[in-house]
């Protein structure tokens, strides 16, 4: 991992927001893309929203990509590309949580700061057998306060991520390498052999589901588009033409041009083409989706929409899910 060992503070707090909600076996290639294409934050500041976007695509919760553009410009515009060196000031930057934090801290800065991911959370829970929730606010002030009377001072950057890789790589969710741990002698859930246990987290995910229906009117491989920009999921993404449905709608419905609330007759129609249905889930939403394609003999406006050439959508940052249809199509 390119980022492991090094003290840049930009590359350290891009590769904490890529690996936020993401494995590092997927976020490794965006890591190096965006390094590439960004190699400063300046680079980084000065970018284009779209083409960040587009690097960002397939990597999933995109409020992390808003975040990033908001604090590479405000280190850049408003702090001479000089990142905050104290805890206080590098928790006020935009994305930048406790955990966030505190990596850049240690890391960048050697600051002694304990870091508490999901992989220390579950260390110490199993080493100790402590059996508050994490994700209960007694919690995280216990776990957060006992991690940092474990933190080597003097070295804290070498202990965070020696802890962290023990939670990767032996102390794992599931099948944990207990023979092998170096804890094992002082580990409370190896001795009781409950490490399953543990950590204990009370909170119960609420699964929404929504169905997303998706309209692509062809016309010699222009297409009509539009930017999300409401408060809601792929916010600042492209889509196609988009009906959103309380319930599952028929696929002979689909076909229907009313449905789209168009008329038939402004929508002379070549062929027609409709996925299956494809499911797609998110944190706390599972989305189901068809999308119909339509080759149109003239083009018709619709409010919110542009029509796009071919080169263009190339450039234009879509959801996975869209770029799923257009696989298959």
């Amino acid at each position: 991992m390119p980022w492991k060992g090094i003290s840049d503070p930009y590359k350290i707090w891009l590769s904490e927001i890529i690996l936020q909600q993401t494995r590092v076996e997927q976020g490794l290639a965006y890591y190096n893309n965006f390094v590439n294409h960004f190699p400063t934050i300046n680079d980084l500041a000065n970018a284009a929203d779209d083409q960040v976007f587009k690097l960002w695509e397939g990597l999933g919760y995109y409020s992390r990509c808003r975040n990033l553009l908001a604090t590479a410009r405000f280190v850049n515009n408003e702090l001479s590309g000089n990142f905050p060196t104290d805890y206080k000031g590098l928790l006020a930057l935009k994305g930048v949580g406790p955990y966030t934090a505190a990596a850049i801290g240690s890391f960048a800065f050697n600051l002694p700061l304990a870091v508490l991911d999901g992989n220390v959370f579950r260390v110490l829970a199993r080493c100790f057998g402590i059996d508050t929730p994490i994700d209960s606010t007694m919690g995280k002030t216990q776990f957060r306060e006992f991690a940092a009377q474990l933190l080597d001072n003097e070295n804290p950057a070498l202990h965070n991520q020696a802890i962290m890789d023990l939670g990767a790589l032996v102390c794992s969710p599931s099948k944990p390498d207990c023979l092998n741990c170096p804890l094992q002698g002082i580990c409370q859930a190896n001795a009781d052999g409950n490490w399953d246990k543990f950590p204990v987290n009370n909170k119960k995910t609420q699964v929404k589901h929504r169905f997303l229906y998706y309209l692509i009117l062809d016309y010699k491989g222009e297409r009509m588009v539009r930017k999300r920009t409401g408060k809601d999921i792929w916010q600042h993404l492209f889509e196609y033409i988009l009906k959103e449905s309380d319930e599952p709608v028929a696929p002979e419905d689909l076909k229907r041009m009313d449905f789209w609330g168009l008329s038939t007759s402004n929508v002379p129609r070549g062929s027609v083409q409709l996925t299956d249905e494809l499911k797609h889930a998110l944190t706390h939403q599972r989305i189901h989706s068809r999308l119909l394609m339509v080759q149109v003999e003239k083009k018709l406006q619709i409010a919110g929409y542009t029509w796009k050439k071919p080169e263009e959508l190339k450039q234009l940052p879509f959801p996975r899910l869209i770029n799923k249809f257009l696989e298959i199509l």
